[in-house]
């Protein structure tokens, strides 16, 4: 299924049309130029990137990116542990916050990065994630992501991000159980977001609340397959969202 099959940014009477990709970008380790390319032909509004530069100039690191993929830094990098999120100049910032999750002795530091944007004339919360490696303390962070998300005290929100766990886990039963696994609803292009040479599971995902309607969700086909390869080793999971404006 091309890439323009699913439902382009709008404003209608009533709900905005939101395109909402997360990536994880392997601390831009790899093409940056391709990586650039995959982000800007899936023309999004947010953007919910993982692994994320967090060392020596990452704010430099995540401004490059931004302005490569036409986009603005909203917030993240290495003050949420690797999580970060950009948006279009559509977006406008109500406020943002990033949030260090426990520390577990010998595991690394995760975290999330989060906002409240108006996009269109819609109100969304927004949440960037990747959960730990350990199945025990993933489902304890998908609890949190939770309780993060209803403490952004906004009717409608998406989170989304790289959960190290398959649809059959723990961790990402307790997420769909609560909200709404995009590609589930309404899936569009393909599933499996690991690896870009071999795709064979889906550990890579975009949720909504329940007043959000999914128009389409999946890894886009249509781009090029050498920049797919070059950018990461992850596939990108893109969604179209229609969120009510009032």
């Amino acid at each position: 299924m091309p890439l323009m099959d699913l439902p382009a940014s709008r404003t209608e009477n009533g709900s905005a049309v939101i395109r909402v990709l997360s990536y994880n970008i392997r601390s831009m380790r790899d093409d940056n130029a391709a990586l650039a390319r995959v982000i800007r032909a899936c023309d999004p509004d947010l953007v919910l990137i993982q692994e994320a530069p967090r060392f020596f100039r990452w704010r430099k690191a995540a401004a490059r990116l931004a302005a490569a993929s036409e986009l603005v830094v909203l917030s993240g990098g290495a003050t949420a542990a690797g999580p970060l999120l950009l948006c279009s100049l559509r977006a406008t910032v109500e406020r943002t916050e990033d949030v260090l999750l426990p520390l577990t002795p010998g595991l690394h530091r995760r975290g999330f990065a989060t906002a409240v944007v108006r996009v269109g004339g819609a109100r969304l919360g927004v949440l960037s994630c990747h959960l730990s490696l350990r199945a025990d303390e993933r489902e304890a962070q998908a609890g949190m992501l939770l309780e993060r998300l209803a403490e952004l005290g906004v009717e409608h929100a998406v989170a989304g991000g790289d959960l190290n766990d398959r649809p059959d886990g723990r961790a990402f039963r307790r997420l769909s159980a609560a909200l709404q696994d995009c590609w589930s609803v309404r899936p569009w292009g393909t599933e499996y977001t690991s690896t870009p040479e071999d795709p064979h599971q889906r550990i890579d995902a975009i949720f909504a609340t329940s007043g959000i309607e999914v128009l389409g969700c999946g890894v886009p086909t249509g781009l090029p397959d050498a920049d797919l390869r070059a950018a990461t080793d992850h596939l990108p999971v893109l969604a179209a969202l229609r969120v009510p404006t009032r």
